[in-house]
């Protein structure tokens, strides 16, 4: 109080306020120890602006979170809990002396890292070739580091160099700018960007690249062919960016529709698609060529495949129930479930319990008359 004198050995502090580093949402201590502190009267006070904290053993904030704590008349403590970034600084710890003493101790408080979405990159989508950067702005204290990965576990690929044909593979990177130079297909798909800072939690955003491209179509098999009878499957491999319409047309006449005959089936991953039809119990009205067409906003490609009978050769006689029919590339029953793309089979019939010296015959004989031209009569003797 003014006016009042306090007589005994002077107030003294015993050591200065440590600093504190807490992370936010966490609570800070600030001690002060004083000796000799009497009648004297000790306050707490925010160094920035002067602001009154406490007076002795009352608060005077209004804030909650603030609290005081004292052993013994020397040790003094002002609690803050919740900590918040707006409470990072530096408090004072003021002893009313004659000649006021004091001492400073600070705050620092940590925040988790924050992504700032308005400065960073959406969704995107670019044309095969042209360039583009994704960016990822994210604040914290400390300063965040970011980092990019593909969200499905894939090597990221950088190109060197415009001009550069070389692609280097990368598990990540780091940076707020990923730069990916003459983006192809291949770099499609969706990335993180992940920000960390060692106060948890971590964040992250997911950014979609997609890379827009005509179509594009490989036929495995173009030449098809298969007994009557069999089920025939055809197969065109497409990748279009993006999705494409697909469908399949007979001899450049109508589009093809699923019923009975047909069966049409589509597996897709990303920007490729497998194109697959079966055609049930394949006649001669099923002889023919098919394309496999597909379309998108940036073009049109199509595939073509020739389907053609393979005729089989048919027995002189009846056989048993377990003969088999026998041709170049394959087994089957009489019905020959299933088909094949070699331009003919070389088919014979025998029993079961003959077939092999008969049939090897057969065909050294066939071969030997289209090799030599020189035709070989087969006398009964000879396969008895």
């Amino acid at each position: 109080m003014k006016g009042q004198h306090h007589f005994g050995p002077k107030p003294y502090f015993i050591h200065p306020i440590q600093n504190v580093t807490v992370n936010t949402g966490r609570e800070a201590v600030l001690t002060c120890a004083i000796e000799n502190l009497g009648e004297h009267r000790i306050g707490w006070l925010r160094s920035e602006d002067q602001t009154v904290l406490s007076m002795h053993t009352d608060m005077v904030s209004r804030d909650p979170r603030y609290y005081l704590r004292q052993d013994d008349n020397r040790i003094w403590q002002l609690h803050i809990q919740k900590i918040r970034p707006e409470d990072k600084g530096c408090y004072m710890c003021q002893v009313n002396t004659k000649v006021m003493i004091n001492q400073i101790g600070c705050i620092d408080v940590h925040e988790p890292p924050d992504i700032v979405y308005e400065e960073t990159s959406s969704d995107i989508a670019v044309l095969e070739g042209d360039n583009a950067t994704l960016e990822c702005k994210a604040v914290g204290h400390p300063e965040p580091r970011v980092l990019w990965r593909r969200e499905d576990g894939a090597n990221i690929l950088f190109r060197r160099s415009l001009r550069d044909a070389i692609v280097d593979r990368m598990e990540f990177y780091n940076g707020s700018k990923m730069p990916l130079l003459r983006v192809d297909r291949r770099q499609m798909g969706s990335y993180l960007c992940i920000a960390s800072n060692d106060v948890p939690p971590s964040v992250s955003k997911r950014i979609t690249l997609n890379v827009n491209f005509a179509p594009g179509i490989k036929v495995p098999n173009q030449l098809l062919g298969s007994p009557l009878g069999s089920d025939v499957h055809l197969e065109c491999h497409v990748e279009a960016f993006p999705n494409a319409i697909n469908y399949w047309v007979k001899n450049r006449g109508e589009i093809l529709l699923e019923g009975n005959k047909i069966k049409i089936f589509e597996n897709k991953y990303i920007y490729r698609v497998i194109m697959r039809m079966v055609i049930k119990k394949f006649s001669y009205g099923d002889i023919g060529t098919y394309q496999c067409i597909s379309t998108n906003s940036l073009g049109k490609a199509e595939g073509t495949l020739r389907l053609y009978e393979i005729k089989l050769y048919e027995p002189a006689e009846n056989n048993s129930s377990d003969e088999q029919a026998s041709y170049l590339g394959g087994t089957s029953s009489k019905n020959m479930a299933g088909s094949t793309n070699l331009a003919e089979g070389l088919v014979s019939t025998t029993s079961s319990s003959e077939f092999p010296l008969k049939i090897i015959f057969v065909i050294i004989s066939h071969l030997m008359s289209l090799w030599l031209w020189i035709p070989i009569a087969h006398h009964p003797a000879q396969l008895a």
